[in-house]
């Protein structure tokens, strides 16, 4: 399998507010760079949202580092509190709706896909690539072109 490096980051400006996300996949001597933004939505579904499109973009089964600030992200699929969630029919430990249910129930069958490993990373900080995605989603956010969260449910 090939093996891939993917950092993410997703962005929101108020939460929930306009938000977005980037992300920069690596692989050997090739780069590509994605980037969407969102008319109302939340960071965390942003950072999630970050991590199904790379990997969407994978045409076969890979092996991936996947870099995140997020430790809602890396916590969520390393401690295994979505698979629990998915388990306990997307209900969290206190028996409510685990939030984001519809991008975890879309991320789960590409981490079955291939062979992600989670990696933690402090954001805003001298992560250049983590850096890069935090840029890109800010120019999302920017650019007007925004997009509905059509799934985001306010509470």
């Amino acid at each position: 399998m090939k093996n891939v490096i993917i950092y993410t980051d997703g962005a929101c400006s108020g939460n929930p507010g306009i938000g977005g996300y980037g992300a920069v996949l690596m692989y050997k001597e090739n780069r590509k760079e994605i980037s969407k933004g969102y008319r109302l939505t939340t960071n965390n579904r942003m950072e999630t949202l970050a991590v199904i499109e790379a990997l969407r973009l994978l045409k076969e089964p890979c092996n991936v580092k996947l870099y995140t600030d997020s430790t809602y992200v890396a916590n969520s699929v390393n401690k295994g509190w979505v698979y629990n969630w998915q388990k306990n029919n997307w209900k969290n430990s206190s028996k409510k709706e685990a939030p984001n249910k519809d991008l975890w129930q879309e991320l789960l069958p590409l981490l079955e896909k291939h062979n992600v490993e989670f990696i933690w990373v402090k954001g805003h900080a001298d992560n250049e690539e983590n850096n890069r995605c935090d840029f890109l989603a800010r120019e999302a956010i920017k650019s007007g072109n925004l997009l509905e969260d059509e799934n985001y449910k306010q509470s």
